[in-house]
Order: structure tokens, then C-alpha cells, then sequence
């Protein structure tokens, strides 16, 4: 199973190959957290990826910007000793842009996840506008980058997850631009129980429940989050069949029209082949978002 879009190349962000047979080296590689944005640059509109990895070494940290080349162009790794890459800045020139990285951690405070909680700020310049800025640290950006906001923000379309747990499995999701964040948590018991049974939560309600997982173990329903059809994927067959190392994959989709509805049957595709162009035709109905979870069972 591919992890991203190939649009972001083979040498965008590294992900471990999750077949690896060492279940440290494994579950400390998997723990990380890959947002998409679509920015402008310029006249044209691109795809800007952001990873915050965790591992023994430290918080690490991975950027990517879609040119016609499919490359990564600049990636920073924060280490614990050293501290002069906590706190820095990068020129680098995609296509016909300038563009300036600038990106302060030095304060940040980190919960269990590779994602900063607070004290941080990331922000990406271009003809003198902050096309992306992350964090809550946005007036030092901006005393630090010397531009303006941008006049089309950037919408955030993508993340993707590792999610570990035993039995409850959480995330947290903001399905539309000026939505309710909220708190998604799997439950599935597949050690203690002969039928195991599949259980999603949002803000504590269950909003879906598969039973008869054996024979159920992939699949896809609607729910409603906030007024809006949101489609959900699963495939726990590792869970259930395969390596005691395999992880399930669940995703949450927002359905952008009746017609992608309707057609959305089969598991295969959203999962196997979430690429590029189905992500660029959602864009054009109207502002989608999608999040994909791999949920690693800590044994």
C-alpha cells in the first residue's frame, strides 16, 4: 500500500515500510503526522506537504512543495542537541519562485504525538506573502518573515496519521475550514473476543458500528459530522489475519457531491490509489478534506 499521492514523489517524505520485522524499529519510524496544503505560489496553485516525525533521536521535521519534478526541496531535522536547526530559516527557488522557509521550535511544547501542541510557528513566504504559517506564535512570524498575509490562504485538504493503541485508538479531525475539531476514537477488541466488533466515536457518540468483523473486515459507511456526509473506509484485515505487526487503516473523507456518494463503493480505490487527481477534482467541486488513519496495535 502506498502512503501518499505520487504526486509528492518517491523522495518527498520517507515513511518506514511497514513490513519491517522489528517492532520497535517499526512503531518508533510509524509515529508521525503528514498534513497537505494547497497554497498558491504565484499564479499557480501547488501542494505543500508538512511531517513532524518522533523517534529515539527527537522531534524531526520534513517539508515538501509539488513542482514539476515531484522533489523534495527542503527538509530540517530537529534533534534534541542541536538547537541551532530549532530555530532557522531556507531560500530555495521552485519553478520560477523564491521561496523562504522560516520555522522556530525552540519553545514548543510536545503532548505524546510528533505534532507540536504549542510555542511554535512554520511559516512559507513567497513574493513577499506568508502563503502557509502553522502554530501560535503568528506574531513573531511575522516580525521575523517581514510580509504580509497572503490574499488566498491556504486550505488544508490532507493529513495522515499513526494512531497506537490497544483497544481505543484516538485522533482528532477538523472535517471543514471553519468547523468543530473533533475527537475520533476506534474501538476494536480483536484479542479478547471470537466476534469482534467495530465501534467509531465522535465527541463520544457512536456514529457507526460493524459487526461480524470477520467477514466485514473491509469495507465503507456515511456518517453525518457537523451537518456533512463523511465517508468512512476500513481494512483491519491485518488485525484479524495477518502479522501481529500489521496495522488497520481507516479513512474519513467528505463527500463533496451526491454523485461521488453514490460511487463510492469500494474500498480499493480511496485507499490503493488516493492520487493526485482525485484530490485536484474535489478541489474543484468545493473544499474537501480527508484523513487517514494507521492504527498500530501496541501488544
Amino acid at each position: 500500500m502506498r502512503d501518499f499521492p505520487s504526486c509528492f514523489g518517491e523522495s518527498g517524505v520517507q515513511v518506514a515500510d511497514s513490513s519491517s520485522s522489528s517492532s520497535n524499529a517499526v512503531r518508533t519510524a510509524q509515529n508521525l503526522v503528514t498534513c497537505v496544503y494547497q497554497c498558491r505560489l504565484g499564479k499557480i496553485s501547488r501542494f505543500v506537504t508538512v511531517t513532524w516525525t518522533k523517534n529515539l533521536m527527537g522531534q524531526g521535521l520534513s517539508v515538501g512543495i509539488e513542482t514539476v519534478t515531484n522533489q523534495c526541496l527542503c527538509k530540517v531535522d530537529i534533534k534534541p542537541w542541536l538547537f541551532s536547526k530549532r530555530k532557522g530559516c531556507k531560500a530555495l527557488q521552485v519553478d520560477s519562485n523564491i521561496i523562504d522557509l522560516f520555522w522556530d521550535v525552540s519553545s514548543a511544547k510536545f503532548g505524546s504525538g510528533p505534532e507540536p501542541l504549542e510555542g511554535f510557528y512554520l511559516a512559507i513566504v513567497c513574493n513577499q506573502e506568508v502563503i502557509l504559517l502553522l502554530g501560535d506564535l503568528q506574531n513573531e512570524a511575522y516580525k521575523k518573515t517581514d510580509a504580509s498575509p497572503s490574499m488566498s490562504s491556504a486550505v488544508f485538504i490532507a493529513k495522515k496519521e499513526h494512531i497506537f493503541g490497544k483497544k481505543f485508538y484516538r485522533a482528532k479531525a477538523q472535517f471543514c475550514a471553519k468547523g468543530q475539531i473533533h475527537d475520533i476514537v476506534i474501538e476494536c477488541d480483536t484479542a479478547d473476543t471470537s466476534d469482534p466488533c467495530l465501534v467509531v466515536r465522535i465527541d463520544t457518540k457512536a456514529v457507526m458500528q460493524v459487526k461480524r468483523l470477520r467477514w466485514k473486515f473491509r469495507g465503507n459507511n456515511t456518517i453525518l459530522v457537523d451537518g456533512l456526509p463523511v465517508e468512512v473506509y476500513w481494512d483491519v484485515h491485518s488485525w484479524l489475519f495477518g502479522n501481529v505487526m500489521g496495522n488497520a487503516v481507516f479513512l474519513f473523507e467528505t463527500c463533496m457531491s451526491d454523485e461521488k456518494l453514490l460511487t463510492s463503493q469500494s474500498i480499493s480505490s480511496p485507499l490503493l490509489s488516493w492520487s493526485c487527481s482525485q484530490r485536484r477534482d474535489s478541489q474543484s467541486h468545493g473544499q474537501g478534506f480527508s484523513l487517514m488513519l494507521y492504527a498500530w496495535k501496541n501488544e
